[in-house]
């Protein structure tokens, strides 16, 4: 009884604030908002794969670890030359050497490694000799031929530097530690191709792929956020056929995004929290939200409408309106927002931060629907002679149609949605898991291109570190290295490794009068000792830094490999522990990190994650459901449509050979989110009829009242069809999948939904 009472009170305290001081609620609202958004000028672009995974996670620890002892492994490759033509030549490595010496001259570059930079050792009169493999910049003949003889013998430089064919040169670029990954990408992106305008030139490496999608994600967001209003506005048009109506809707809209992109920066000022940074998952926020504020708004301006219809006062029928859906409209965004926190028992940052901050712009929604949306209304002088009052729309008579086939053949309604969703249960073991970075971006474009040249050409874009911790003197360390390193290469993706044990190896052959059976770790600690002092004597010892640690206590083993699926990911990372843990004997401990076990280990708390969400989403709907309407029954009818949706999107994922990633991985919230919106006015409508209509027509006059809602709801919201323009495949594809999941939800629930309370109606208006 007190709960009736509170939400009476409640309801009519709403009601009281639009119909007596509308003016001043209209006010209110907007400075509210106006001090959510200015929280934007915080908000952080910023797509770093290694920052999504759990502080806690080794190969993250590993990684953190690797970077501050070895700097930064944020690293941009550039690739240049001309087809047909060798880069041994004069003019090719001058520009390469003005290319080396102008990056270094940037305020962001820490370190440049290329020919340029790279020592060729010699062993002359009995000392070793080590010196600059590039004098200078203006090379005579003799010069170019004896660089080209020194790589051939030194293939693990070459593999480094030059490409297969010879017709390109690699430079690797290290940015100083905390420098913003886009400036660093577009300042050596700017420098590099005013002075290599002549050439064909490529870029890639992860701080290139990093810093390139800030720009990409600002355009993006753009573009959807405008697309997605078009196709809404449109079809709101079309069937609410008032520009003021739609124009009211749209203000909601706006506020709300505006307040959760605020909200977003202003989390992110205060917590300096990962999960804060807007990544690429997040550019399907703005218009997932622009469907739920647009549901709330529709179902009011709608509702609005029919009670004009009745009677052509405006003050009575916005009454009669909030008195019918400000609870529905309540418990469809607490439902919504409990879809959307499920994403906090991910173990991916990012997708935490994702479902916290678009919960907030569903509780402004829910708070802009309820009080600023009804204010309008009563402030509008309203052509009660327009059609939009005095004529059905389109969806309306598409609904009464629909209508009498639920009522009239519910058996058949069932059977139809039992068939879809088994084709839908037969995809779901087809779904393929896959994190490959370069399927992300369309074929042809700058940076899919890129990586295809760099996984062709040169030594790839995907990256291992191996960090190998003893006493590097020790020759047992080294003949472990130098082992492991054999190992991994036998890969047939992995393009290159190197370690300091090379670099051994090269010494150790150089001061045995150059003979190629000596390029092997000598088996004396003695002998690497004095090796090691040899070049400390005769050469930069800053040239190890990016090898082993000033105490010769940590080393560390870098490897490249073109792309590979996560099928290939799993295997090789296993085939290395396992080679680990049977071949190698050490004191110390062997650490893998770097993007290959990223996307590893980004598939398996995918995996988790996306199952995790799915079971407590609908766990949380049914408890939710069941408590508000007080009936068990009505919990598993609520998700009757959401769980076949679910299945329905997840069994097209598989048919259509869409992978699960990280991007798509948010996809059951989303579904579950947005369509749990529909089963709750369905549900509510149910009751209020429940004793007022006759039974044997309470199911075609729920139809009728919420269906031509929920259908335009549905039908505006293929807003969601802005995400085809994305410029990122995954964002494309869950694009592709919410317009279908919109019209399997709404759909679902007019027809499944309908017909199982048609034939539970018995039951259901009894305990009513």
């Amino acid at each position: 009884m007190k709960n009736n009472h509170s939400q009476y009170r409640i309801k009519n305290w709403c009601i009281d604030q639009a119909l007596i001081y509308p003016k001043r609620t209209i006010v209110l609202t907007i400075l509210l908002t106006i001090f959510m958004a200015s929280g934007i000028r915080f908000l952080i672009i910023d797509d770093d794969m290694m920052k999504m995974l759990p502080k806690h996670l080794e190969s993250r620890s590993t990684w953190e670890a690797v970077q501050n002892e070895f700097g930064s492994t944020e690293i941009i490759f550039i690739g240049f030359g001309n087809e047909g033509e060798s880069v041994y030549n004069s003019r090719s490595l001058a520009d390469l050497w003005v290319l080396s010496n102008g990056l270094k001259n940037l305020s962001t570059v820490e370190k440049v490694s290329n020919i340029t930079t790279s020592y060729r050792i010699d062993y002359v009169d009995g000392f070793m000799e080590i010196e600059d493999l590039q004098k200078s910049q203006n090379l005579e003949h003799e010069d170019v031929k004896k660089i080209e003889s020194y790589l051939r013998k030194n293939d693990y430089i070459k593999k480094q530097y030059v490409s297969q064919s010879n017709e390109y040169l690699l430079t690797t670029i290290q940015p100083y530690k905390g420098v913003g990954l886009n400036t660093f990408r577009n300042e050596v992106v700017e420098y590099s191709k005013s002075v290599l305008a002549d050439y064909d030139i490529h870029f890639g490496g992860t701080a290139y792929l990093t810093g390139s999608i800030p720009g990409m994600i600002r355009s993006d967001v753009q573009l959807l956020v405008k697309t997605g209003l078009i196709l809404m506005i449109t079809i709101l048009l079309i069937n609410l056929r008032s520009i003021p109506a739609v124009g009211m809707v749209l203000l909601v809209i706006i506020c709300s995004l505006l307040a959760m992109l605020g909200f977003m920066g202003w989390a992110y000022r205060f917590t300096g929290s990962d999960k804060f940074l807007f990544a690429i998952l997040n550019t399907t926020m703005p218009i997932i939200l622009l469907t739920i504020a647009n549901s709330d708004g529709v179902h009011v301006m709608t509702k609005f409408f029919r009670e004009i219809r009745k009677n052509k006062n405006v003050d009575v029928a916005i009454a009669s309106s909030m008195d019918a859906l400000l609870v529905p409209i309540f418990i469809t965004s607490i439902t919504t927002i409990a879809a959307f926190l499920t994403m906090g028992l991910s173990p991916l940052e990012p997708l935490v931060g994702y479902g916290v901050c678009i919960s907030v712009g569903i509780i402004w929604a829910w708070f802009l629907s309820s009080l600023s949306l009804p204010s309008l209304i009563k402030l509008k002088n309203w052509d009660f002679t327009s059609k939009a009052f005095t004529q059905p729309s389109m969806f309306e008579k598409i609904i009464e149609g629909l209508s009498n086939i639920v009522v009239r053949s519910p058996k058949t309604v069932l059977i139809s949605g039992i068939l879809i969703i088994v084709f839908g249960i037969t995809g779901l073991f087809k779904v393929k898991v896959d994190v490959n970075v370069s399927n992300f971006f369309k074929p042809g474009s700058e940076i899919r291109d890129s990586m295809d040249f760099m996984d062709r050409e040169m030594s790839g874009t995907m990256d291992l570190r191996v960090l190998v911790e003893g006493d590097v003197k020790d020759p047992k360390v080294l003949k472990n290295m130098d082992s492991l390193q054999i190992f991994i290469e036998k890969n047939e993706k992995v393009s290159v490794s190197f370690s300091v044990s090379d670099v051994v190896k090269q010494m150790h052959r150089t001061v045995m009068n150059d003979s190629v059976q000596y390029e092997i770790i000598p088996d004396r600690r003695g002998m690497v000792n004095n090796l090691f002092t040899a070049y400390s004597i005769s050469g930069d010892s800053e040239s190890f830094s990016s090898l082993v640690d000033y105490e010769y206590a940590n080393a560390l083993i870098t490897a490249f490999s073109s792309a590979m699926s996560t099928e290939e990911v799993f295997s090789f990372i296993g085939k290395i522990s396992e080679y680990v843990q049977n071949n190698l004997i050490s004191d110390g401990r062997i650490d893998v990190t770097g993007l290959i076990v990223v996307v590893r280990d980004m598939v398996v708390l995918i995996i988790q994650s996306s199952l995790l969400s799915i079971v407590i989403s609908l766990i949380l709907m049914f408890g939710i459901t069941t408590f508000f309407f007080k009936r068990f029954l009505w919990g598993a009818i609520a998700i009757l449509p959401l769980a076949c949706s679910v299945i329905l999107n997840f069994g097209l994922m598989g048919h259509f050979g869409i992978t699960l990633n990280h991007v798509t991985a948010i996809l059951s919230s989303i579904i579950i989110g947005v369509g749990v919106d529909f089963a709750i006015h369905f549900i509510s409508q149910f009751n209020s009829l429940a004793n007022t209509s006759d039974e044997s027509n309470i199911s075609k006059h729920v139809i009728r009242d919420v269906g031509y809602p929920i259908v335009l709801d549905a039908g505006s919201n293929m807003g969601f069809g802005a995400l085809l323009f994305s410029a990122f495949i995954p964002v494309q594809y869950i694009g592709g999948l919410m317009v279908l999941a919109m019209l399997s939800t709404s759909l679902g629930t007019i027809t499944l939904l309908a017909t199982a309370s048609e034939l539970l109606k018995a039951r259901l208006i009894q305990k009513g």
